[in-house]
């Protein structure tokens, strides 16, 4: 693809968006091979951005607006790769994707949005595979501790059953990280669209809300419980978008874990996680789109996710992801910038909608571990 840029940060003025930025500062200075460009509503706070990331001169700045749909378009021309730092996603990502499923051109983000997704899977995956356009969702946090952890643990599996598990179990252990304005004007667009459309409350329940035409085995519940191999646990709020990418990754997969396949998600009840992260007790905050941790906050963040698969004959396999900043933005600005340099060097992906696990498996896992400060590691 002959593209004047490999890569647009679009929305590189919000507060991951930022982060985005000085991540490919620090990776591609001046003299780089990496063609990349900065995108948003604001010339001058894109020059401003630049200059404090010390991003150098060579990196371009273009000003689209999303609402402005020939605007998008245009941007989508230029690049390979567009990174949609852009949340709410169901606010302002619509005419993104569109603009890059219609271009041919790749697209990441980092939403944790699954009635949006679901909407934009029925809109553009038929078109993406058309045109060539690789769509990967959820490449942050959410998801891909647990959707590419679940890839993981299976091939861990498939080593020593001879087979994938029937049942996996990610069990958040460590977890600290505080909220960004980003994140709370997420959760009340979501509240809000529950408010106009009840009905979106089935899709938020079903595990297989992303997976269209298809429907597996009942999945584990979701109530506080005593596992045997971590003790104490209780819901994860994440769970409700992680659960479904993961079985996204299934069914893109060809139901490589399985027709019957179960997965279960939750939180350990420890000093290292959060109770406030059980429900959405950190909405109530005056954090407005733009704020977040500062350097200093981001830095005392830690996660870690154990998976167990779990043969059909009670044998067990256990590995660990994690990692050593706060996983909504220090790690996640790095996880969607290192998918997106891993996807740019794939020429197998084919287009369509996807989740980052199941498109580049154990080429991200390298990317990550390499670049991203994420550990994905086999445990006794």
């Amino acid at each position: 693809m002959n593209r004047e840029f490999d890569i647009i940060v679009y929305g590189a003025t919000g507060f991951t968006g930022r982060l985005v930025v000085e991540h490919l500062a620090r990776r591609y200075p001046a003299g780089s091979a990496l063609r990349w460009a900065m995108a948003g509503r604001s010339l001058d706070k894109l020059a401003e951005i630049r200059d404090r990331a010390g991003a150098h001169e060579g990196v371009a700045l273009i000003v689209a607006d999303a609402q402005d749909t020939e605007a998008l378009r245009t941007m989508a021309d230029r690049a390979r790769i567009v990174l949609c730092m852009t949340g709410p996603y169901q606010l302002h990502g619509s005419a993104v994707v569109a603009a890059c499923a219609a271009a041919g051109t790749d697209y990441l983000d980092i939403n944790g949005e699954p009635v949006w997704m679901r909407e934009m899977i029925d809109a553009h995956d038929a078109q993406a595979k058309a045109s060539g356009a690789r769509i990967l969702f959820s490449c942050g946090f959410d998801s891909i501790p647990f959707e590419l952890g679940t890839w993981f643990c299976q091939q861990q599996a498939i080593a020593v059953f001879g087979a994938p598990a029937p049942l996996i179990k990610a069990r958040v252990s460590r977890f600290r990280g505080p909220p960004s304005g980003g994140s709370v004007a997420t959760g009340m667009a979501t509240m809000a669209s529950l408010e106009r459309d009840p009905s979106q409350l089935a899709l938020l329940g079903d595990p297989f809300a992303l997976t269209p035409g298809h429907v597996g085995a009942s999945q584990s519940g979701h109530d506080a419980d005593v596992d045997p191999d971590v003790g104490p646990v209780a819901p994860f709020m994440m769970e409700v978008v992680n659960s479904k990418n993961v079985h996204r990754s299934n069914f893109l997969l060809g139901e490589a874990y399985g027709k019957d396949f179960v997965y279960d998600e939750k939180m350990m009840v420890t000093p290292d996680v959060p109770e406030e992260y059980t429900n959405l007790e950190f909405l109530p905050t005056d954090l407005k789109p733009g704020d977040g941790p500062d350097a200093s906050e981001r830095a005392k963040g830690f996660y870690e996710v154990l998976l167990f698969g779990v043969a059909s004959d009670g044998r067990r396999v256990k590995v660990a992801v994690g990692g050593h900043e706060d996983p909504g933005y220090a790690s996640t600005s790095k996880m969607i910038s290192e998918t997106a340099l891993c996807l740019l060097e794939s020429q197998v992906v084919p287009g369509g909608c996807w989740v980052p696990g199941a498109a580049l498996r154990g080429e991200l896992v390298k990317q990550l571990e390499a670049h991203a400060g994420m550990y994905f590691q086999v445990r006794a």
